[in-house]
Order: structure tokens, then C-alpha cells, then sequence
């Protein structure tokens, strides 16, 4: 169907600019250029209406739509409007969408290497770090290899928003040790998965839209999703009182924006362009608005709606690390994942060891001047 608008387009203007000469003796007072209907572009996410992720994808379609000057628009539908919210790699790879706004931890189920590029080991990076790597560091190429040449697959795709850390998530009581988690049906996605299982957990992989529901037949009895504002908008705060940041089940993950490569190919090079840089555009915007929303956020959960927020334990998250120690060694049993992991452990050994060194104690400074706040 893309093609087909793309070709009768193109058609269109070709034949006019044929027929123009023709007939410029008999229409002189025609318009010397016919208006262009703006190209299209179907793009479904992976979240629902309510999820302050669609506003980003939102404001990615805003972007196009002005940096193209109204020559492109993008139709933002919310999951479950085509396909469903795990399912959008094969819509965009089939032609019946022409993009995603989705997190490449979606698709783990095709090929587990997906949750290398968000959701996998935290080798001491953070979201930005990996998204350097991504677009500095090799990241990109590995990700093209596994996606066109693994794979198969008739994508482009772009990492843009390196999201915050994200919560270890919602409990019914507290969960102070390692000893408090067992048998806990949880619910995370990816390697996450993995890595919690190894940690005594029984793990169930669902969309941000069941997960309430879920909880409330008794599926599962924890949970995390992904931040204060997507986890306040679905009701979290309805099933469990206790909510724990600081994690490194997912610490470096960023939005995936899927393109189906016939589509992007078939447009001009300045719209191209434009689809590829707006990704950085909107990168920056959503951190801005997510600095403002998920603090906003977090600040209703623990003043109005009852929520005790907590610190992740020291022993929890040591536990999460040597967790991590023993997966490691199976994924890398596969060579595209060894190689992928390896390029990831060089990036952060160098770019890590300048943040970190570089990096004032914030921490220090914030105590400072609001003394008492944060009790780690």
C-alpha cells in the first residue's frame, strides 16, 4: 500500500510537469504549482493514550511535520490500533505500518540479543552513556547486522531518550533483602527477566496495559514498568504502597523509532533526513519533559496518593550484580552477543572511567542546600 501511494505520487508529478507545457498556451491563468497532499506516515506505538510516552511520540510528530514545512505528517496511533504493543516489528517489517515508537526488549522474544541495546547488562553506564555507544561507539552497526543481516528484517532503526534508571517497582510490603524476593511473581521484560529469575523470582513478560489488571487477579504480585509517570497513569498506586527506585535490571535503556526500510527509501533525501535527525530532536525534548513529569510525578505519589517511596537496598543491588555475573557467561555463548557485549564493556571501561572521574558528587551538593531530603 506505501508503494503504491509513493509511486502514484510520484506519477502525479511527472505527468503534470509533462502535461504542463501542453497546456500552457490554454490555462495561463492556471497556478503555476498544484498543491501536494503531505505524505502519511503511519506510525504505531507501543503504549497506550494515558502513557506520557505517546505525548513523546507525539512530539516526534510534531517535529517531522514542521521541519518538513507540512510536506510529511506522522498519524501517532496508541497500541492495539493495528497490532499489538509487542508486535510492532513485524507490522513495520510487513508493510502495514510504516514505523514504531516501541523499546527494542519488545521483540526479545525473536532473538534475545534485542535487550542488548537497552536492557542488558550495566557495566557502570548509564542511558547516555549507552546511547553514545550506540551512535559513537559501534552500537549501531551491531544493531544493522542483528536486525538486517540476522534477522532478516526489512527495518531502519533509530535509539533516541536515554531513559532514567528504571525502577526496581512496586511491592505490597517492603523488600529490605534478597531473602524478602523469594517467589515473588514479578512482572519486567527481556533479560530483566533472566537476570530476576537467577534471583529467586518467578517472572512474567506483559505489556504496561495488563499490568494492573494483572495484579489485581493475583497473576502477579509485583511488578515494574518504567518510571513515577507511566506507572501513576496506569493505577500502580491502586495495587501496591511500596515503590523502589534505583535498579540494574534496566539502567540504559532508550526509545526505539522503527522505520520500514522500503518506506524511508522510497521518500526524498530531505525527508529521510529528516525522520533520522528528528530522533535526535526529540531526544532532547523528552528528557526535558520527562525531567519535569516524573519528579512532578513521584512528588503526587508520595504526598497524595499514600505511597512510601524507597531507596533499593545495598544488598539488593549487589545481588542484582552477581546475578548478572552468572548470565553473562551464557549469553556470550552466542558470538553476535559476545561481540556485542565486548563492544559494550571497551566503550564503558573508557567513557565511564572520564564520567566518573570527571563527575562532581552531586549528591554532596544537593545535601547541601536541602539538607534532610534524601535518607539512603
Amino acid at each position: 500500500m506505501t508503494q503504491s501511494k509513493t509511486f502514484n505520487r510520484r506519477s502525479f508529478l511527472t505527468k503534470s510537469a509533462v502535461a504542463g507545457g501542453a497546456a500552457a498556451g490554454s490555462m495561463l491563468a492556471a497556478p503555476a504549482v498544484l498543491a501536494q497532499a503531505p505524505i502519511v506516515l503511519k506510525m504505531q506505538t507501543s503504549w497506550n493514550d494515558a502513557n506520557i510516552w505517546q505525548d513523546f511520540a507525539r512530539d516526534y510528530a510534531t517535529r517531522v511535520e514542521e521541519m518538513s514545512g507540512g510536506r510529511m505528517k506522522v498519524d501517532v496511533l496508541p497500541a492495539g490500533a493495528v497490532v499489538g504493543a509487542f508486535q510492532v516489528l513485524d507490522a513495520v517489517n510487513d508493510g502495514v505500518i510504516d514505523a514504531a515508537h516501541s523499546v527494542p526488549v519488545y521483540w526479545y522474544g525473536k532473538n534475545k540479543a534485542a535487550s542488548l541495546f537497552g536492557t542488558g547488562p550495566v557495566f557502570g553506564g548509564s542511558a547516555t552513556t549507552m546511547l553514545s555507544w550506540f551512535y559513537e561507539g559501534g552500537g549501531q552497526a551491531l544493531y544493522n547486522e542483528l536486525t538486517q543481516d540476522i534477522m532478516g528484517l526489512d527495518v531502519v532503526g533509530y535509539l533516541g531518550f536515554p531513559m532514567f534508571a528504571q525502577p526496581f517497582g512496586w511491592f505490597k510490603q517492603e523488600v529490605n533483602t534478597v531473602a524478602d524476593l523469594q517467589g515473588f511473581k514479578y512482572r519486567t521484560v527481556g533479560l530483566a527477566a533472566d537476570l530476576l529469575q537467577k534471583m529467586g523470582m518467578s517472572v512474567a513478560q506483559l505489556p504496561g496495559g495488563e499490568i494492573v489488571p494483572a495484579m489485581e487477579r493475583g497473576v502477579i504480585d509485583a511488578f515494574e514498568f518504567n518510571n513515577p509517570s507511566s506507572d501513576k497513569d496506569f493505577g500502580a498506586q491502586d495495587v501496591a504502597k511500596n515503590y523502589y527506585l534505583s535498579s540494574y535490571h534496566q539502567a540504559s535503556e532508550s526509545f526505539e523509532f522503527l522505520f520500514s526500510k522500503q518506506f524511508l527509501e522510497d521518500l526524498d533525501p530531505d525527508l529521510q533526513a529528516i525522520l533520522k535527525y528528528g530522533v535526535e530532536a526529540v531526544s532532547t525534548a523528552n528528557t526535558a519533559k520527562a525531567m519535569n513529569r516524573y519528579s512532578a510525578d513521584l512528588q503526587f505519589l508520595q504526598n497524595d496518593a499514600g505511597v512510601t517511596v524507597h531507596r533499593t537496598s545495598k544488598e539488593i543491588l549487589d545481588a542484582q550484580l552477581k546475578a548478572w555475573d552468572e548470565l553473562i557467561p551464557e549469553l556470550e555463548a552466542d558470538p553476535f552477543m559476545k561481540k556485542t557485549l565486548d563492544s559494550q564493556r571497551d566503550w564503558v571501561s573508557r567513557v565511564s572511567y572520564y564520567e566518573l572521574m570527571n563527575a562532581p558528587d552531586y549528591g554532596l551538593a544537593y545535601e547541601h542546600y536541602f539538607p534532610g531530603k534524601i535518607k539512603l
